[in-house]
């Protein structure tokens, strides 16, 4: 599962070099507690053209027509197994395949009422790109881009924290997981997680749970702004 990340102060210059992009920047501002229905950049192709998008995290499928209001079902993550069979992400898992970076995610551990988050990375890695899935949607006469997170088993690290962890590429995959005409079994292999020893896992600020609190603390330990660090 993922159901925070955080882009920290990642610059233009760095997207447009690792993905080729020829386009005007975007406006991306600092985040560190990104989270569902919350707009954030995705890295596509479309009409042969390799872009950076802001988009909603949570899938909303094309087929949508109802207010999103009416969407009951959670698409913020698609589970790497079975998402080229559901309705919602087969169309999407075929051709409309995303990358969405990031410099980190957020997981939860212990009982409800008293969880600790905690900080994840990637080792000598400043930034990485999560598997990702993009569609449009006509919504009450809006056009909606959206986008979801694959989820695969865990690797050593995260199987203590949580049971799924984000699909985390390499690098030298990212061409093939963003060409549209890949077919299912030559993307397949790049559906799982990380080797055992790829993370680091730190405690985080307990106020990640705010979504309205976005600041570079959070991924330090500690029980607010006010509480003292641990």
């Amino acid at each position: 599962m993922c159901g925070r990340y955080a882009l920290g102060k990642l610059e233009w210059w760095i997207l447009q070099e690792m993905f080729k992009l020829e386009q005007a920047a975007l406006n991306m501002q600092p985040r560190w507690n990104i989270a569902p229905t919350q707009s954030a950049p995705i890295i596509r192709i479309e009409q042969d053209y390799r872009q950076a998008v802001m988009a909603r995290w949570g899938l909303i499928p094309f087929f949508w027509k109802k207010p999103l209001s009416e969407m009951k079902y959670s698409t913020f993550n698609a589970k790497s197994e079975t998402a080229a069979q559901t309705a919602s992400f087969r169309e999407p898992f075929k051709h409309r395949r995303c990358i969405v970076p990031a410099i980190g995610f957020y997981e939860w551990t212990g009982p409800k009422g008293s969880k600790q988050p905690w900080w994840i990375t990637v080792k000598d890695q400043d930034w990485f790109g999560f598997a990702g899935l993009w569609d449009r949607a006509e919504i009450e006469g809006e056009t909606v881009e959206s986008f979801t997170i694959l989820t695969t088993a865990p690797n050593a690290e995260m199987s203590g924290i949580h049971s799924r962890m984000p699909v985390i590429l390499q690098p030298s995959d990212y061409d093939l997981w963003l060409n549209p005409e890949a077919a299912n079994d030559q993307i397949e292999p790049l559906l799982k997680g990380l080797p055992d020893g790829s993370l680091d896992a730190s405690r985080a600020n307990k106020a990640v749970g705010n979504v309205r609190i976005d600041e570079p603390w959070l991924t330090d330990a500690g029980d607010g702004p006010q509480g003292e660090l641990i």
